[in-house]
């Protein structure tokens, strides 16, 4: 008789702001101003969430242009190395979609414990 592993479930809300047909801001790019904030440089920032450098400078300059204002900043390398800050905007927005995320959580919850009771925990791979 093999042992089953517990299942395990939850409920992710994902808010996504479309520009045109890009994604101007979401749970990624988020995540990744977030990171840039701790990190001080895209490359770190992107490393640290395992996305290639040219991901992550995509997703910056798909952010950077769909904004009023630029949301990251860069400065050149040299001898102490580039690096990244966040704009205030770019605080700002990361701050807002997380307040977002958490508001739109709380919108669901009568519906995610409805679903929630109705889940087959049982006999799962």
């Amino acid at each position: 008789m093999q042992n089953k592993k517990p299942t395990s479930f939850n409920l992710k809300t994902r808010i996504r702001i479309i520009l045109d047909e890009e994604i101007a801001l979401g749970p990624g790019k988020t995540d990744l101003l977030e990171a840039i904030e701790k990190k001080g440089s895209i490359s770190s920032a992107a490393k640290s969430l395992g996305l290639s450098y040219r991901r992550a400078w995509d997703m910056v300059d798909t952010m950077n242009r769909s904004f009023k204002e630029p949301l990251v900043l860069g400065a050149k390398g040299g001898k102490k190395g580039g690096g990244s800050t966040l704009t205030p905007m770019g605080k700002q927005l990361a701050l807002v979609y997380r307040k977002m995320e958490k508001k739109a959580f709380g919108a669901v919850q009568k519906e995610w414990t409805l679903v929630e009771s109705l889940l087959n925990t049982k006999n799962r791979p």
